[in-house]
């Protein structure tokens, strides 16, 4: 706090200080809704709140890194969260990435960055551990980009991954290497240097062990005996657990993490622990980040601006460079190369730990150190700016319109039923429509569904039904009906709120992705909706009472009633708002755990 001495004389007068966590939550909250509303993303508003409270904001905290220390177990919890969705079979697959990818990245980046500190005047050994630490991307910042743009679980997020495991690799042979680097380093013994590779290595099969054997017996023992809240505290003792054996082995206590979650990967408690976890991940991230915002130093920035000025930028570019040059060698396209090259181009947390161990052991001088942590901080800074530029300024995917035809160059379209969307919903739709005759004109927005549709002798026209020129060139004025089957919400509302404001004579029929948006354009004036899992869903239920002894009259008895009572609350919901009619629904808290 920025006077500890009053603050410490508050705390013993009134007992345990709340402030600096009400301070902390009150920036989160007021500084993340406003940058992501601004289109800025979660991590910048973390950052910026950071900032704003720290030293040279508010002052409200004066030691940063001593936040930074405890919300590091936000990374340790993401990388348990991130192992749990790797199975053992997927991270074998992930080997070539991780090893091919991930090792040319590093190895590549190390040789392109060393050169910006010899560049500089400074020392070989000196300039070799600041561009090493670069190397390292923030793991932190890198998986929240990734989760916000819900790439995690696409191939090219999964190549971010083995590329970011890798470089947790790393770091424990290059803090061996910088004891070599150190003055005297060199006089360390080849025994000294293989007993620490084989505490590390012992380490591992300690926690794979443990993972395998105990794990498993222990979760399924306290979900038998145990309460809800022991089952919390035993996750987090397995993830903490983890970290500390990794730590206590010369590792990295997010890889140690990241294996416990592997091993849990196919456990039967894995969405258990995954929902415990997830809350204690989110807060600690967040405060990781609020951290990072707070040890930017203004001063040492200002006192070594032009070194700082030219660092930055160097070190982005240089990395960049190699990171699209990777990617582009092992066949990644354009355009996931430069989106990988901007989303990992800053140094990351790991570099604080190296550069602290090469301070250590007298490789770099306590100014260097700061000079470093003030450029691995700025880079974090820039990255979500980067990202914004990028996305702002990347070209648009081109189109292929091979075989497609723009419903603005038909002269108008004439079928009595317009159908927009043309997808899973609208296919099965048409079927009737046709069957009795009715001609329909079918448009949709994507090419490649318009080419499949073809093949299989379907006439759709390319076109947005969001834009009211496309309605009116599409015919909605003067269909006898038309039926919106676009498979995103606000994409359908905002469709059926033009069709009935400009073409209000016209039935609309419209399909609701859930119970929220059915009553949602039940408001906009659609004259019928359905829910697009619902026909199934009652569907299934009439044949589990089947199954389970009901006869072909029970069945419809009860689905008409299931069907009755739904509607008569769809109604009131539609007037008094989602929690109306809940005495209409059938509950089971009542009903005995277990029997018939």
């Amino acid at each position: 706090m920025a006077d500890p001495v009053s603050h410490a004389a508050e705390s013993a007068h009134h007992g345990f200080d709340l402030l600096p966590i009400v301070v902390l939550l009150a920036a989160a909250v007021i500084a993340v809704p406003v940058f992501r509303r601004i289109g800025l993303g979660s991590v910048l508003g973390y950052l910026a709140a950071g900032l704003a409270i720290g030293p040279f904001g508010l002052g409200f905290f004066d030691d940063p890194q001593a936040i930074i220390h405890v919300a590091e177990l936000g990374v340790v919890l993401f990388l348990f969260i991130i192992g749990l969705e790797m199975q053992p079979s997927r991270l074998w697959a992930m080997r070539g990435e991780i090893f091919g990818i991930g090792l040319a990245q590093v190895a590549l980046a190390m040789f392109a960055l060393v050169w910006v500190g010899i560049l500089l005047g400074y020392p070989p050994e000196a300039s070799f551990v600041a561009g090493t630490g670069f190397v390292l991307t923030s793991t932190a910042i890198v998986m929240q980009m990734l989760e916000e743009r819900g790439q995690m679980g696409l191939p090219k997020g999964r190549r971010i991954v083995a590329i970011l495991l890798l470089e947790d690799l790393a770091i424990v042979p290059l803090l061996a290497l910088v004891a070599f680097l150190a003055p005297g380093g060199q006089e360390a013994t080849l025994a000294d240097r293989l007993q620490g590779v084989a505490i590390g290595l012992a380490a591992i099969v300690v926690l794979v062990l443990a993972g395998r054997y105990l794990l498993n017996p222990m979760f399924r023992l306290l979900a038998r005996f145990g309460a809800r809240e022991v089952m919390t505290a035993a996750a987090l003792l397995v993830v903490l657990g983890a970290a500390v054996l990794m730590q206590a082995g010369g590792l990295s206590m997010a890889m140690g993490a990241f294996l416990a979650g592997v091993l849990l990967s196919e456990s039967s408690f894995r969405h258990q622990l995954e929902a415990d976890v997830e809350p204690f991940r989110g807060l600690l991230l967040g405060l990781f980040f609020l951290g990072v915002g707070m040890a930017l130093d203004l001063n040492v920035i200002a006192a070594n601006w032009v070194v700082i000025a030219i660092s930055v930028p160097a070190f982005i570019i240089l990395k960049m460079l190699v990171i699209y040059g990777v990617a582009r060698l092992f066949k990644a396209d354009r355009a996931e190369s430069l989106e990988r090259a901007v989303l990992m181009a800053q140094g990351g947390e790991f570099a604080f730990v190296l550069y602290a161990a090469a301070t250590q052991f007298g490789i770099l001088e306590p100014e260097w150190n700061a000079n470093l942590a003030a450029i691995i901080i700025l880079s974090m800074v820039l990255t979500p700016l980067m990202i914004l530029l990028h996305d702002r300024l990347r070209p648009k995917a081109s189109v292929n319109m091979d075989g497609v035809e723009d419903v603005t160059g038909a002269g108008g379209l004439r079928g009595n039923v317009l159908l927009i969307g043309f997808g899973r919903v609208g296919q099965i739709v048409g079927q009737p429509l046709l069957a009795r005759g009715h001609s329909i004109s079918a448009i949709d927005n994507d090419t490649e569904m318009i080419q499949a549709a073809a093949s299989f002798g379907f006439k759709v026209w390319y076109g947005d039904g969001a834009r009211l020129d496309i309605l009116h060139a599409a015919g909605a004025g003067s269909a006898d009906l038309v039926v919106v089957a676009t498979d995103k919400a606000e994409t359908t509302t905002r469709i059926v709120e033009m069709l009935k404001h400009e073409f209000p004579l016209v039935p609309v029929l419209a399909r609701a992705f859930d119970r929220g948006h059915a009553i949602e354009l039940i408001a906009k004036g659609a004259d019928y909706q359905i829910r697009e899992t619902y026909e199934s869903a009652v569907a299934m239920g009439r044949e589990a009472v089947l199954r389970l002894g009901a006869t072909e009259e029970e069945a419809d008895e009860l689905i008409a009633d299931a069907r009755a009572r739904d509607r008569d609350r769809l109604a009131l919901q539609s007037v008094d708002g989602i929690y109306a009619g809940r005495d209409l629904l059938l509950g089971n808290r009542d009903m005995p755990a277990t029997g018939h």
